[in-house]
């Protein structure tokens, strides 16, 4: 499978970015869907998971409230809606196809991951 992210840039704080990415290769709507960040000299970390079939989800705390995860299947896209952005939300971030159709948080929970896309928010 190959993951497409796209949608970053430079935002101010207390603004807004979506996120995309497209799927190819497989059934996209067989697996669950995650968004992951990784900030210089920082671990990769867990953002937001959907479901396979796009009704649950889980949220870091540090977003949670603040942004929404959601997909199209089919669109065989996955997207990240983030508001009241904050210059700690500084990352490249990923998106990931997971091995099982639940939520999962972990990063060895996904075996299929797009090439980033950076996101960097000015205070």
């Amino acid at each position: 499978v190959q993951l497409q992210a796209s949608g970053g840039g430079l935002v101010q704080t207390g603004g807004s970015l979506l996120l995309s990415c497209a799927a190819s290769g497989r059934t996209f709507s067989s697996n669950t869907m995650g968004w992951f960040r990784q900030a210089p000299g920082k671990e990769r970390e867990f953002v937001a998971s959907i479901n396979a079939s796009g009704i649950r989800a889980l949220y870091a705390d540090s977003v949670k409230g603040r942004f929404t995860i959601s997909r199209d299947n089919a669109k065989n896209s996955l997207y990240l809606q983030m508001s009241s952005l904050k210059p700690e939300d500084t990352a490249v971030y990923y998106c990931a196809a997971g091995l099982g159709r639940t939520t999962a948080w972990r990063t060895n929970q996904y075996n299929y991951w797009g090439q980033g896309t950076q996101v960097t928010v000015s205070s």
